[in-house]
């Protein structure tokens, strides 16, 4: 198994990621009609991980424009 090393965090781009992964999520979840047995429990764990991912990147955006609202950005 490779070990995934994360990358520096650039939140300029944390609108279009947050899109892309709301994409994939809703892509995957028209797969699963698709599948069965362990390819639809892959999926479900993979889309339980975008949904930590959504609500992180949400939260952070939310942060970012508190911070320009403030003067701190």
């Amino acid at each position: 198994m490779t070990i995934h090393e994360p990358g520096p965090n650039d939140s300029a781009n944390n609108v279009e990621r947050l899109k892309k992964t709301i994409r994939n999520k809703e892509a995957a979840e028209m797969a699963m009609e698709f599948a069965d047995g362990e390819e639809l429990a892959a999926i479900k764990r993979k889309n339980e991980r975008r949904e930590e991912s959504i609500d992180g990147l949400r939260a952070e955006i939310l942060a970012e424009a508190k911070s320009r609202i403030n003067g701190y950005i």
